[in-house]
């Protein structure tokens, strides 16, 4: 069976083990855990404390890393920020070394002006790409490009630009994200099932609607159909529940919390089997 992981960041005002705690208590198979995730990243990502709650929850023990991207843009105009940017993703890696984690997902970046991206835009992705083929050289480690939502000035947002990426560089690996492909149409997210799903290593499971992305599915049968589909191709890495509770109708208690991701990891289950 497909395991079903959960986004660190649903929990975002927890500590570790408390995260770890309801991730168990929903009944799911593994974390894809975000450094920025505020309790870890401020203590200086202590790399022990998450390898001591892998070993205290022995019911999860499937762990994903998600390299750091909220204040970062490895192709930004800056010199400093697309350094940091690098940095952080290198540094993703060598953590998920450490703690046993076989997957890292990271972002491509943007062109840093609201304009289609340029041969600069796409020399500084370039050097992005050899720091992350350096980092993951000789490790265990996969690194897992993911799309994002197709803007004006977005990097692989397309299909066509993601297998494009992913034939020039036989090292890289592809994490899907519906919410991204599905906040454009229906058809977009179909496309990428069918042209990148050969190099799937996570996906990312929400739904996007008007526009407001990272959504609990809800039982939406589109969304079931191209799970299926997904299971259907041979897939057999993690279904990532990544939704945004600021998304939501009102704040969440942690039971709540638990309680919808229970749901959501049921409905998975079923369209999967």
């Amino acid at each position: 069976m497909i395991p079903v992981f959960a986004s660190s960041m649903f929990f975002h005002e927890y500590p570790v083990d408390e995260i770890f705690d309801a991730v168990e208590a929903a009944g799911l198979d593994g974390i894809e855990f975000w450094l920025e995730t505020p309790h870890f990243w401020l203590q200086g990502l202590p790399a022990g404390d998450l390898r001591a709650a892998i070993r205290s929850h022995p019911r999860i023990p499937s762990l994903h890393i998600h390299a750091p991207v909220l204040d970062l843009n490895p192709c930004s105009i800056n010199p400093d920020v697309a350094e940091a940017s690098r940095r952080w993703a290198a540094e993703a890696v060598k953590l998920a070394e450490q703690v046993g984690a076989p997957v890292v997902t990271v972002h491509p970046g943007k062109r840093t002006a609201k304009r289609a991206p340029m041969a600069d835009d796409y020399r500084r992705f370039a050097r992005y790409l050899a720091v992350l083929r350096e980092a993951a050289a000789g490790s265990r480690v996969k690194v897992a490009m993911e799309n994002v939502e197709p803007t004006v000035n977005a990097m692989m947002a397309t299909p066509e630009e993601a297998r494009y990426l992913l034939d020039r560089e036989g090292w890289l690996s592809f994490t899907l994200d519906l919410s991204h492909a599905m906040n454009h149409s229906p058809a977009l997210l179909t496309r990428f099932v069918e042209t990148c799903g050969d190099r799937l290593v996570n996906v990312h499971v929400s739904r996007a609607v008007d526009g407001v992305s990272h959504l609990p599915l809800d039982g939406d049968p589109f969304v079931g159909r191209v799970l299926e589909a997904i299971a259907g191709g041979g897939y057999d890495g993690p279904l990532t529940l990544e939704i945004e509770d600021q998304n939501l109708a009102h704040d969440l208690s942690l039971e709540e919390k638990i309680q919808l991701l229970a749901g959501e990891a049921a409905f998975l289950r079923r369209c999967t089997g």
